[in-house]
């Protein structure tokens, strides 16, 4: 495995007034040992990021190709992207100290897993993740529930009465259709959508989603968690759809029309940078609009018009 430029232990704890700084060591380094990457840099001027759509039709990594990838969802028929993992030890180390840094230790809490979509797939990041959340929880009702509404609700009423921290992570439409069968009101869970209805239910703006959801959970307010394939970290929304990144990861907002006129505040296309993302491409042009706070907090609106970005054919490698 080629060294990275940094130590990797130092990610964890960068401050902000480093960030920069490792990220342009970074992005020299990948523009160096990423192929793909290093012919996106030749074609663009600016600061660089990778087009998302080129996981669909390029292998992105560096070193040796890895045996162990993470594959997006997708309808029969579609073309999904594929990342190649490197190092999945990296991953688990981003995800566990993201968690540990919102929510704490994932041994208090029981964690439940409501991804009946998704445990349909062999290669999911999320799965992957919340199965380790599970794990390391070591709670006996721990665990994935499919469509067991009748158990999980006894569960569920059970870990209330026993005031037990419990964290409900769920897609969208499975929450919808359980808070439906078994309206709760739940005092000790932490209730968090991962989005995405998957043609099972009609698409809600998150406003109206949240809204229906503390109505049948009986609660304040609906977590969010803002992860995609290509990434390796994770942000997190406690209230609000505001979401929040780890010290490691940053959002900008690029124009539409000129990508390369890239902001930290203000609306405009989502623009990730992942430190965590070494041996693959930790520069990223998402298709989702976003607003980016001053704070560095940001909210996603949509998804972008056109979101298959322009000039994504000059690239063959």
């Amino acid at each position: 495995m080629i060294q990275p430029p940094f130590d990797i232990e130092t990610l964890w704890t960068i401050s902000p007034a480093d960030f920069d700084s490792k990220a342009k060591l970074l992005q020299d380094w990948q523009a160096e040992h990423n192929p793909v990457f290093k012919e996106w840099v030749k074609l663009t001027s600016g600061l660089p990021f990778l087009p998302i759509s080129f996981f669909k039709t390029h292998d992105v990594y560096i070193g040796q190709k890895p045996s162990i990838h993470f594959e997006s969802s997708g309808t029969t028929g579609d073309v999904v992207s594929k990342h190649w993992i490197g190092d999945i030890g990296l991953y688990e180390t981003s995800f566990n100290k993201c968690f540990e840094l919102f929510y704490g230790n994932p041994e208090e809490y029981c964690v439940i897993g409501l991804l009946p979509s998704y445990l349909e797939r062999s290669h999911s990041s999320l799965v992957y993740m919340v199965d380790h959340l599970i794990k390391q929880s070591n709670h006996p009702s721990s665990g994935f529930y499919l469509n067991e509404f009748e158990k999980l609700d006894t569960i569920l009423k059970q870990l209330e009465a026993n005031h037990q921290k419990t964290l409900l992570i769920g897609v969208s439409f499975a929450l919808l259709d359980f808070g439906d069968a078994f309206p709760q009101q739940l005092k000790s869970t932490i209730v968090m959508e991962t989005g995405g209805m998957k043609g099972r239910r009609t698409e809600m703006i998150k406003p109206l989603l949240h809204a229906y959801l503390n109505e049948r959970f009986g609660t304040s307010h609906i977590h969010s968690e803002y992860g995609m394939t290509e990434l390796l970290s994770q942000a997190y929304a406690i209230k609000e759809g505001i979401f929040r990144c780890p010290p490691w990861m940053k959002i900008l907002v690029g124009d539409e029309e000129d990508p390369n006129q890239l902001k930290t505040v203000g609306r405009g296309i989502l623009h990730v940078i992942d430190l965590a993302n070494i041996y693959s491409c930790a520069f990223i042009a998402t298709q989702d609009m976003a607003e980016v706070y001053e704070d560095g907090s940001f909210s996603v609106l949509g998804r972008a018009d056109n979101s298959d970005r322009r000039g994504c054919s000059l690239l063959v490698v």
